[in-house]
């Protein structure tokens, strides 16, 4: 039996696990508040330019393709014969009447001697029946000849006559082909093309192309025009193109096309280049080539910014618009005159816009900016 002396040590144990688990315990501490978030940092300390209205250059920036002013296309007139000789390869610089090609004249030539004979027979023809139908002209009314007898002199002297001519056609027609063994250039102008075909011992037929060649070595520029510019453009106003390379080319307006896309609402502009300009293998332009051009408006009073307000990118100008919770806007703008200072701005800008003066390549839409002061450092550097 177990005695109430047994369960007093454990009894104190509890008490004492209880007495230390309860003095463990701290009281609860209140929640902290929430730190307010820290302000956005400013991208960059700017300096702010309002547009100003300056006499200008007017231009009307546009897009094209150089293209050919003409081209003409040369190649095989006679068909089933040989190439002998080719002479000419693309870039060729050629002169009106230059020896391109030439085919294998053979069998022209032996159709020219054939030809040639058959005319002296039916000419030795035409003579004997012109003297029989003189003598029988000359006994009409005498009863020698009856009347049938005698028509049959002047019908073979008729159609002798015809066989004549019929052999001199076909004479022709043999000295043509003959001629037509020769490619020659039909213009002064510069080969664009050559036919893989034009190899030497290649059979070519009839009618196909051997070389391109661009007429009087001219291209043209065909500027995109919106039809809403159309207005301001007319035949004779000079343009400054620009090829890739940065080269630049002076050419005028020749003509406006009578139609406008009805996809793009674009018009051509057909500008005249210069020959200098796509002669050479260093010029500037090539025909197929993409090139911006610049239309001369003439002066006029326009909206310009410091050069440094505009940035390019993917093509494309833009300059940064500050707002009043201090907040760039990206804008983007046509540009048209140019000097050393300053860039004519042909789009329209809100009324008292400030624009961020410089850095704007290192700005993105959206970024919050620091203005400088007129006293400060980063002005003063302006």
């Amino acid at each position: 039996m177990t005695t109430p002396r047994t369960f007093l040590p454990a009894l104190l144990s509890l008490l004492l696990l209880a007495a230390c688990s309860s003095g463990g315990d701290t009281p609860a501490q209140p929640a902290k508040p929430a730190e307010p978030a820290a302000p956005a940092k400013p991208a960059l300390t700017v300096t702010v330019v309002g547009p100003e209205e300056r006499e200008v250059d007017r231009r009307l920036a546009a897009n094209g393709s150089v293209a050919a002013w003409q081209e003409a296309s040369l190649g095989a007139e006679s068909g089933g014969l040989r190439l002998t000789t080719v002479k000419a390869s693309v870039g060729d610089r050629v002169k009106r009447g230059e020896l391109l090609a030439e085919f294998a004249a053979e069998v022209p030539l032996a159709e020219q001697a054939q030809a040639r004979a058959s005319l002296a027979e039916a000419e030795a023809t035409l003579a004997e029946a012109r003297a029989n139908a003189a003598r029988a002209r000359s006994v009409d009314g005498t009863g020698a000849l009856s009347p049938q007898q005698l028509q049959q002199y002047l019908t073979a002297e008729t159609a002798a006559d015809a066989r004549v001519k019929a052999a001199r056609a076909s004479l022709d027609a043999a000295e043509l082909r003959v001629r037509h063994t020769r490619v020659v250039a039909s213009d002064d102008g510069v080969i664009s093309f050559r036919a893989p075909v034009a190899t030497l011992g290649a059979v070519v037929p009839q009618g196909q192309e051997l070389y391109r060649l661009i007429r009087q070595y001219r291209l043209e520029w065909r500027g995109e025009v919106p039809a809403a510019e159309l207005a301001r453009l007319k035949v004779g106003q000079k343009v400054v193109v620009t090829a890739p390379s940065g080269g630049k080319v002076s050419g005028v307006v020749r003509t406006i096309a009578p139609t406008v896309d009805s996809q793009t609402r674009n018009a051509l502009v057909y500008v005249d280049l210069p020959a200098s300009a796509g002669s050479g293998a260093d010029a500037p332009l090539k025909a197929g080539m993409f090139a911006r051009g610049e239309f001369d408006l003439g002066k006029g009073r326009g909206l310009t910014l410091p050069r440094q307000a505009v940035a390019m990118r993917d093509g494309f100008n833009f300059i940064f618009l500050v707002g009043a919770d201090r907040r760039v806007t990206q804008t983007k703008v046509e540009v048209g005159y140019r000097d050393a200072e300053r860039v004519g701005i042909n789009t329209r800008l809100p009324a008292g816009a400030q624009v961020v003066a410089s850095g704007a390549g290192f700005l993105a839409d959206g970024d919050l900016v620091q203005v400088a002061t007129a006293g400060s450092p980063a002005a003063k550097a302006e």
